[in-house]
């Protein structure tokens, strides 16, 4: 009788070893296959490449965002093309770079501390947010432009593959009475919630 009853425990332990295995190789299978995406980055599509930089296409590099040190707090945003930029000048860079978030999260494009004390190089628009819904919406793939502006006395240098700015993941908080699921679907890129209702 003993010999039975500890035959069933024992039974049941190896069942639920075998379950318990189970569940944890498709959560892993799952996560391994990228279903549970909760911020990062990714390339544009060919097209949005063509349209976004024309004839100067074939020389883009990129590179996605990544962090310098362990440390870090910004994902440094690198140069796909050569860049020259000229004392109180500013230029509009395509980036080849869109980022997905979740509901109550932002991106920050913030200048490099080094571009802005060596050269008094700033972003034209300070500090950029990029929006959850500004990845994939109808009309707008989410190809992030960051516009860099030299303020300084000195020429500007990037070279393709080298930092330009950096991005910064954030959450933010919503007023009361306010959610996610109620207003408007976004349409467009730059400029395209100027006019919503």
């Amino acid at each position: 009788m003993l010999g039975f009853i500890l035959g069933i425990i024992i039974g049941g332990i190896i069942g639920l070893l075998f379950i318990s295995l189970g569940r944890s190789a498709k959560t892993y299978s799952q996560e391994d296959e990228g279903i549970h995406k909760y911020r990062g980055f990714e390339f544009v599509s060919t097209e949005q490449l063509e349209k976004d930089f024309g004839d100067d296409r074939n020389e883009v590099v990129m590179k996605l965002p990544m962090r310098a040190t362990k440390g870090s707090a910004g994902y440094d945003c690198y140069a796909p093309v050569d860049i020259y930029l000229g004392p109180g000048n500013d230029i509009k860079i395509p980036t080849g770079i869109k980022s997905y978030m979740r509901n109550g999260e932002m991106l920050m494009a913030v200048p490099r501390s080094g571009l802005g004390f060596k050269y008094y190089c700033r972003l034209a628009n300070t500090i950029g947010i990029i929006d959850k819904d500004y990845y994939d919406n109808p009309d707008n793939e989410g190809h992030i432009f960051v516009k860099l502006r030299n303020e300084g006395n000195e020429p500007i240098i990037i070279k393709h593959g080298e930092a330009m700015c950096q991005f910064i993941f954030t959450p933010f908080l919503l007023a009361d009475n306010d959610n996610f699921t109620d207003g408007n679907d976004r349409n467009g890129g730059f400029g395209s919630t100027d006019s919503v209702d």
